[in-house]
């Protein structure tokens, strides 16, 4: 199952991490708890809007920024998740446009799963489903 509270958590942990602020930091900012920022990062606590506001406003990145990462995040977990639980090579629904078939998925103990486009694109993605 996917949950869009831990899509949500990772994004808002990433942006945390690529401004190279800690945990401390942004709750003092957003002044929210330090560890009930923790859990929202870790998936463990659903976000109000406004909790979801204030933490944006304290990264200073537009939400509307986080929630096309949580979008894009979640289509690639939909694909993950189609991909991993059909038998059959049928075709694929195009991903962003960008993705029109997969040559191969692989599923690590962790849960990650790799998908590999064609040879078109050597890049492979990886998801982690829930």
């Amino acid at each position: 199952m996917i949950l869009l509270r831990r899509l949500l958590g990772d994004v808002l942990r990433r942006q945390r991490q690529r401004q190279g602020r800690t945990l401390r930091e942004v709750s003092s900012s957003a002044r929210v708890s330090l560890g009930y920022l923790s859990e929202v990062e870790r998936g463990q606590k659903e976000a109000s809007s406004e909790l979801l506001s204030a933490i944006c406003e304290a990264l200073d990145v537009p939400m509307s920024e986080v929630m096309r990462e949580v979008s894009d995040d979640l289509s690639l977990a939909e694909l993950a998740q189609s991909a991993a639980s059909e038998t059959t090579a049928a075709p694929m629904r195009p991903l962003l446009g960008t993705v029109t078939s997969v040559t191969s998925v692989t599923s690590a103990p962790d849960e990650r799963i790799t998908i590999k486009a064609p040879k078109k694109s050597a890049e492979a993605v990886d998801v982690v489903a829930a």
